[in-house]
């Protein structure tokens, strides 16, 4: 149900704004992102795992959290951000 850690170093590389950056908004709501989207995954064949599900939940509004922040420092950060992600239409 985790992403492997090839997965995450490749996110923290494409993400990441400087050299050696693997905190800043943008890491995190990548890294968050792949794990939302493989326990989405998870849910189609396990629909019972209400355990996982709150965890799910909790990940949504961690992600929600970092992307008002992004939003309210930088307007094109954000913009950017959910267009390489997918994440709104």
């Amino acid at each position: 149900m985790s992403i492997t850690p090839e997965l995450k170093a490749q996110l923290i590389k494409e993400y990441a704004t400087k050299e050696g950056d693997t905190g800043s908004p943008e890491v995190q709501i990548a890294i968050l992102t792949s794990r939302i989207n493989t326990l989405t995954e998870h849910f189609k064949t396990n629909k019972k795992d209400n355990h996982s599900r709150r965890g799910l939940l909790k990940m949504v509004s961690t992600r929600r959290k970092l992307l008002d922040y992004t939003r309210s420092k930088d307007e094109a950060r954000y913009k950017d951000l959910i267009t390489k992600l997918g994440i709104r239409r």
